[in-house]
């Protein structure tokens, strides 16, 4: 069919529709499958076994230039994947449209032929004399109706036509010329993207590839829309998610996760090594998606995105469990989410939620990271596997440039974020393949209230057996019960130097308002200190460490004082997850996450 400039005025008929073989279209889809799972099959090879294999038992100059060898190649195989993926679904998608039209086609001739109408070649429909003339009571002359490919366009009708089969005529003619209209622009449309898919020549992939495999992954989605991408349940509950992939055939799991590795990657409910590989391929569109731009968001993204790029093809060290990319986007202040061990397999889940100024860049890709696999190591040292999880999910706040009134903003970014956490965390609930995995939700700083937020949908966090909060100004609520899993299952930890976990209410600030928030928490905490300030009032609700709020704090590190060595500095609300500068914490939080807070040490509250 393909060949032509254009979809409308392209000559095809109604009968070179009819004979049009789909299935073949199919057949040539299926073949450029076979290639890309290949293709895919030996980047695994590559990356599962020769890699760790060169780095675990050689060293020297020529192991590291094998290395670098073996890492172009695997990527050239992804790439090839990601083409042959993108091959086939076009194929496939075309034929579907195909079949469509074939099918619309085939019941406008079907009626014709229950009418005794004849169908001409052009499309055209004559109809035989009908009915009774007003006058002498004489059968009503027949005739010929043409088609409309756009019924809608069409100027509007006269008078209308006496003959019965007039109109019954003019509704197979418009029929048969929809049918041949819309697979001419299917075909016009495919065309166009076949066409477009191709690499460039030599054997390396170059980041000008990746940047114009994301404009054809771009193009074939949308010509897709109606073949796949309609069928993604975004609307449905995690579990009905799972069911609805455990459903699918192996021939569709592997279009979607060549076409829609953004979709598929981010979907809650989704087994973990789904999405990871889901999210590895689109970590790789990405960055060629955003190296096309000089916007300086699109540059501290990108330094993220190849930073993780970086840590996942490195593979895990000896000791360190491996990294599993569970979510990846540059939407908003950009999306990152990682976990170190499975944790669909893992018995003890937890999930670290960061705050304040958290955002897609370098930073978080070294530090925020680092938070999540040192958790891990910890906690797996008690016992059963453990899976540990930085979840930047959401817009956590940022600091403006200029400072309005921000109160109702910093409340609905944890509105939002905790809905996004909750919707998270019950993917991980039915995904783990345990009975029932003892799972824990953490937040950070701002991200506590986050988590707080999350605790107060119906039904509270799904799956959440505890709740730890470090370097919290407050989570919400002003009991430990109001979380949903019982007072002796909240944990705090609180350092003596971090002002953060200091700062006064609303009401009790001398500035007033979000923006002594946004200020920096050593100005808020100096302010609370000149006002008249209550030990258990801090600016999101009681202090999660106080023994009003009933939690069960447990002991961390005193942390860097705020002034010290000539300068101001906050580091000790930053030090939680530090197992170099605050080894109690860790081991503390890695206790609980394995589910062993029997033995945590604890602390009085304040």
């Amino acid at each position: 069919m393909s060949g032509r400039s254009g979809g409308a005025g392209s000559g095809l008929t109604w009968s070179a529709l009819r004979e049009v073989r789909w299935a073949e279209l199919e057949q040539a889809a299926d073949g450029w499958g076979r290639v890309g799972n290949r293709a895919d099959a030996a980047r695994d090879r590559i990356e599962g076994q020769l890699l760790p294999g060169l780095r675990d038992t050689q060293r020297g100059e020529a192991p590291d230039a094998a290395v670098r060898g073996l890492r172009r190649l695997g990527t050239n195989f992804q790439y090839i994947y990601t083409e042959c993926g993108l091959l086939r679904t076009t194929l496939n998608s075309l034929a579907h449209e195909i079949k469509t039209q074939q099918r619309v086609l085939q019941g406008a001739l079907d009626d014709a032929a229950a009418l005794r109408f004849t169908v001409h070649g052009d499309g055209s429909v004559t109809y035989p004399a009908a009915g009774e003339g007003l006058i002498d009571g004489k059968p009503l002359a027949g005739g010929t109706a043409s088609g409309v490919p756009n019924p809608g366009m069409a100027p509007p009708p006269g008078l209308v036509a006496p003959n019965p089969n007039a109109g019954k005529a003019q509704d197979i003619a418009d029929r048969v010329a929809q049918a041949v209209r819309a697979a001419a622009d299917a075909d016009w449309r495919y065309t166009r993207i076949l066409r477009s898919l191709k690499a460039h020549e030599g054997l390396g992939v170059p980041v000008g590839t990746w940047t114009d495999a994301a404009a054809d992954a771009a193009a074939v989605r949308d010509a897709a829309r109606g073949y796949l991408k309609d069928a993604i349940p975004h609307d449905a509950s995690p579990a009905e998610r799972k069911a609805w992939w455990a459903g699918l055939t192996d021939e569709q799991r592997e279009e979607y996760l060549a076409v829609y590795p953004d979709r598929i990657g981010n979907l809650d409910g989704i087994p973990a090594l789904v999405r990871d590989a889901a999210n590895r391929d689109n970590l790789q569109l990405l960055m060629g998606k955003l190296e096309g731009r000089d916007d300086a968001d699109s540059a501290t993204k990108l330094a993220a995105l190849r930073e993780i790029d970086r840590q996942l093809r490195a593979g895990p060290k000896v000791g360190e469990p491996p990294m599993y990319l569970l979510g990846i986007g540059d939407q908003g202040n950009g999306r990152a989410i990682v976990s170190y061990g499975n944790p669909d397999t893992a018995r003890n889940v937890a999930a670290y939620v960061p705050g304040l100024n958290t955002s897609l860049d370098k930073e978080f890709a070294e530090g925020d990271l680092k938070r999540a696999r040192d958790l891990s190591i910890a906690a797996n040292q008690h016992g059963a596997p453990a899976a540990a999880i930085t979840w930047l999910g959401y817009d956590a706040p940022q600091s403006p440039d200029g400072l309005g009134s921000l109160s109702v903003a910093v409340s609905v970014k944890a509105d939002e974020g905790g809905l996004a956490f909750r919707e998270f965390m019950g993917g991980i609930e039915v995904s783990n393949e345990n009975g029932n995995p003892h799972m824990t939700a953490i937040g950070h700083s701002y991200g506590s209230r986050t988590v707080g937020a999350a605790t107060q949908h119906e039904g509270g966090i799904p799956g959440i057996d505890d709740i730890v909060f470090v370097g919290s100004p407050g989570v919400g609520v002003d009991r430990a019960v109001e979380l949903g899993v019982g007072q002796d299952h909240v944990f705090v930890g609180a350092a003596a130097n971090d002002v953060v976990t200091k700062l006064p209410s609303k009401e009790q600030s001398v500035i007033g308002g979000a923006e002594l928030l946004f200020a920096g928490p050593a100005a808020a905490y100096v302010a609370g200190e000149l006002a008249d300030r209550k030990d258990d009032d801090l600016w999101f609700g009681k202090d999660p460490a106080s023994a009003a709020f009933g939690a069960r704090r447990f002991e961390v590190g005193e942390g860097p004082p705020l002034i010290g060595g000539g300068r101001v500095t906050i580091d000790a609300h930053s030090e939680y997850f530090d197992p170099e500068n605050d080894r109690t914490s860790v081991e503390n939080m890695a206790l609980i996450a394995a589910g062993r807070a029997d033995m945590i040490r604890a602390e009085k509250p304040r």
